[in-house]
């Protein structure tokens, strides 16, 4: 939040933060329409904490005994220090990349490359950059779907009230239609933050008057600022 005073003090911006979807995780019956067994895989990786404890409770509700041996695999050390909250953090058995796919198939090197592995995503992720590696590398794995969007009710805002909206993710672009059927582009001006926010945008015929990130804006507070150092 901090990062947004200075819009407050600098331009009179007034700012309102306001989600348009929620993350739940996938109940067992949805989740056995996968037909993906949990207890088959011996590592899982992460890119959220909302997989994590979405995952524990699939376990949970499937009566599947997690193994002390399950090995864990995690985009970033904030993700990885998540699983404290569900296990007993051990080093020899959690590691952590620095964000890209990139990272997580050298963490995996020769070292662990005979394990059979689970990748976690939610309903909207697009995980074709790291399922490729894995390809690439003759990994055996998998992908499941552990958490859904789900669209938040906003009939109660006025868009025309609002200059402009920052959205984050293709869910944020698809609450926006849901809820506002006959909205268009000129509507609202639009910052996106994110690349997989751009090709939904592109697909509701909405062009973002910023994109970040980018060496201008390397925040979304920061492309914020550049719209309005610009009017």
């Amino acid at each position: 939040m901090m990062a947004w005073e200075p819009l407050r003090s600098k331009f009179g911006a007034e700012l309102e933060f306001r989600p348009f979807f929620t993350i739940e995780p996938l109940t067992s019956r949805e989740f056995r329409e996968q037909r993906i067994n949990l207890a088959e895989y011996t590592a899982i990786v992460f890119s959220s904490r909302h997989a994590i404890d979405a995952y524990f409770k699939l376990c949970e509700e499937l009566r599947i005994k997690v193994p002390e041996t399950e090995k864990y695999f995690c985009t970033t050390e904030l993700v990885a220090t998540y699983l404290q909250k569900h296990i007993v953090y051990r080093k020899r058995k959690i590691f952590f990349g620095d964000g890209t796919p990139q990272s997580i198939v050298s963490l995996i090197g020769p070292k662990h490359k005979g394990e059979k592995f689970l990748i976690t995503k939610s309903d909207s992720s697009n995980t074709e950059a790291i399922s490729s590696l894995f390809k690439a590398a003759g990994l055996d794995f998998s992908e499941a779907v552990l958490v859904k969007s789900v669209t938040q009710d906003l009939h109660d805002l006025n868009l025309a009230s609002y200059d402009l909206t920052v959205l984050y993710n293709p869910s944020d672009v698809k609450s926006l239609q849901q809820n506002f059927p006959g909205f268009k582009p000129e509507d609202l001006h639009v910052i996106s933050y994110g690349h997989s926010i751009v090709k939904a945008l592109e697909e509701a015929g909405i062009t973002p008057l910023v994109k970040a990130p980018s060496p201008e804006a390397s925040s979304a507070a920061k492309a914020v600022e550049l719209y309005l150092s610009g009017k």
